[in-house]
């Protein structure tokens, strides 16, 4: 990931990131870490980038030529994501870090003295963020604020990339309290459960230390975690049918818009996917009115609400489905044993192979470590992933290969590896598909009893 960072002070930018974590990442060439000195694309011969507002009042203003200049330097007239950092913004989440942690570019833009220039703010900046009620001397600590978090979430940037998964304000809730050696320090000791090996305990505990620690420090949070908790316990009496609901929210990618006597719409901001569950059209109607304008795709399990969606929203219908779920706690087993996660390298493998979709899509799941290998003689033979909604495919067993159960042990490992998490491994077989479908079964996933939909914007 490449971040670009408009400033006038680019060595502190520099001194701040490239160290530690984030320095070996970069030297890795897993993100880099571009300050711009909007100084150098000042028109001023004494390298003047600010002047005194219209209307009077206190300080200096930086001007709008050096700050588009440097900015049509950096983006090369490309339309990038460009933050502009300031007290004014929407407040910095850890849901804003993981949907600008799947970008491949992203722009600061740091503001000094009292600001910059509205008008070309008007042209480049496209989110304002803030990361907190008070007012700073400039945007560069802000800045590198949001890049560490950021960063932190792409792949590779972090030695255990499932870390991420377990920390504060991951799934509305603060992280557990960690201990290590000694055993007893001044004389308190590390907690029982932690030292007997039975990771089912530990994770009981867990999250039971998180949940109260959420309670205690952060009821803001707690109530949403109770809210979407109590969400999910209703949608399991359908469990096979919204099982695409349950999961978006266990594994925190989906947010709840609304929830009320069975009509749900639930949005993933990073896949800009909208999910819906109403009772009758009329109430569907009501929550179309709440889709946020940057959404591009649809999950539905009402044919009336197909019309109404393609109508509002310029789509039309990409697949018919029937979904399946592996509810069991226990491992499958997996014959074929050189299956590992793919890296970038097999990007151009994977595209050339996959078709579904745009070719960025496949990057994306591969950087995003959701994509996994088969290999015969250190040479790919097949592979799967898991979608950016959280479900299983992409199956593909090279011609060679086939009929020898490469693809069944492809599955089990990917559904073995989601069954680590905790979540429970679920995919999409479009209606029809009993060559797929049979092959779901014989693995013990369970077929809903209805189809769900899928729909996108045309564009």
């Amino acid at each position: 990931m490449k971040f670009y960072v408009l400033t006038l002070f680019p060595d502190m930018i520099l001194r701040g990131l490239n160290t530690s974590i984030l320095g070996r990442a970069a030297e890795k060439k897993i993100i880099s870490i571009d300050a711009v000195n909007i100084r150098d694309y000042t028109a001023d011969r004494h390298g003047k980038a600010d002047d005194y507002p219209y209307g009077g009042g206190a300080g200096m203003l930086i001007q709008a030529q050096p700050v588009y200049d440097a900015h049509k330097a950096v983006t090369g007239g490309r339309k990038l994501r460009t933050i502009y950092v300031t007290p004014q913004g929407v407040p910095f989440t850890q849901k804003i870090a993981q949907e600008l942690s799947r970008l491949e570019e992203l722009v600061f833009l740091c503001g000094h003295y009292e600001g910059i220039d509205q008008r070309v703010l008007e042209e480049v900046a496209t989110d304002y963020i803030s990361i907190g009620d008070y007012v700073l001397t400039g945007g560069e600590l802000p800045a590198m604020v949001m890049i560490d978090a950021i960063s932190r979430l792409v792949p590779g940037v972090l030695h255990n990339d499932s870390s991420s998964e377990s920390e504060s304000f991951f799934n509305d809730l603060l992280e557990y309290p960690q201990y290590s050696r000694p055993r007893v320090w001044h004389g308190r000791e590390v907690p029982a459960v932690l030292l007997l090996g039975d990771h089912k305990k530990i994770a009981e505990w867990r999250r039971e230390r998180s949940e109260e620690l959420t309670k205690s420090r952060r009821p803001d949070l707690y109530k949403e975690y109770i809210r979407k908790e109590e969400l999910i316990r209703w949608l399991s009496r359908e469990k096979r049918e919204k099982i695409h609901m349950i999961e978006s929210l266990r594994r925190g990618k989906a947010e709840i818009l609304y929830a009320d006597r069975g009509n749900v719409l639930l949005y993933d901001r990073t896949s800009r996917l909208c999910m819906i569950s109403a009772q009758n059209a009329e109430t569907g109607e009501r929550l179309l009115e709440k889709v946020p304008k940057d959404a591009s795709l649809f999950v539905t399990s009402q044919d009336f609400l197909n019309e109404p969606i393609c109508n509002r929203f310029s789509c039309e219908i990409f697949h018919e489905c029937i979904q399946v779920c592996y509810p069991q706690k226990q491992a499958l087993p997996v014959k074929y044993k050189d299956i590992r996660l793919l890296g970038e390298e097999f990007i151009p493998y994977v595209r050339e192979r996959y078709h579904m979709g745009d070719s960025e899509y496949v990057a994306e799941r591969i950087r995003a470590g959701a994509m996994y290998g088969a290999f015969c003689d250190e040479k790919p033979v097949g592979f799967i992933g898991i979608h950016n909604d959280g479900s299983l495919g992409m199956l593909f067993v090279e011609e060679t290969h086939r009929r020898k159960g490469l693809g069944i042990s492809l599955e089990s490992y990917a559904i073995n590896r989601i069954c680590e998490k905790g979540w429970t491994p679920y995919g999409h077989v479009v209606t029809g598909n009993e060559t797929s479908l049979g092959l779901q079964e014989r693995l013990g996933l369970y077929p809903s009893s209805g189809t769900i939909w899928w729909l996108g914007k045309k564009d």
